[in-house]
């Protein structure tokens, strides 16, 4: 299975934006699955359901440091690089859904309140699922 159907199943069997792109990748980061969407739990619905950054996008951030990053505090090279893949991403992600905020992208969805059940009426009104099947997309060409 690949990355995007991937990311895609995770979604679907309730992750969030976040954890459906960073499980997928957790083999990559080199974390067990349970590890992996734990470390990205508060990511999703825009962090936390403040409908900011989109889930799947901190998804892609997530993956790209655990992989990219740097861990010196003065590696300032390292800092640049990672910070330019990122901004990469960023523009590839707006490219394909016009934004990286999250209630930009649900069209205006309020912040807060309780995550809605996932039901198959969720899933034809929320265009999540295809949003981490393009983070999955966007963290496969850039990797």
């Amino acid at each position: 299975m690949d990355k995007r159907e991937r990311a895609k199943e995770l979604f679907t069997q309730g992750y969030n934006c976040a954890q459906a792109v960073a499980g997928a990748f957790c083999e990559e980061v080199g974390l067990p699955l349970e590890s992996c969407v734990k470390a990205v739990s508060g990511f999703g619905g825009g962090i936390g359901r403040l409908r900011e950054v989109c889930g799947a996008f901190s998804g892609i951030v997530f993956v790209l440091s655990m992989i990219k990053g740097y861990d010196e505090a003065e590696d300032t090279e390292g800092k640049k690089a990672l910070y330019e893949l990122i901004r990469r991403a960023a523009d590839m992600f707006k490219e394909r859904n016009g934004s990286i905020i999250c209630r930009e992208l649900l069209g205006g969805v309020a912040a807060g309140g309780t995550p809605e059940k996932r039901t198959e009426e969720y899933y034809k009104k929320r265009p999540c699922v295809e949003l981490v099947g393009d983070a999955a997309d966007i963290l496969s060409q850039i990797l």
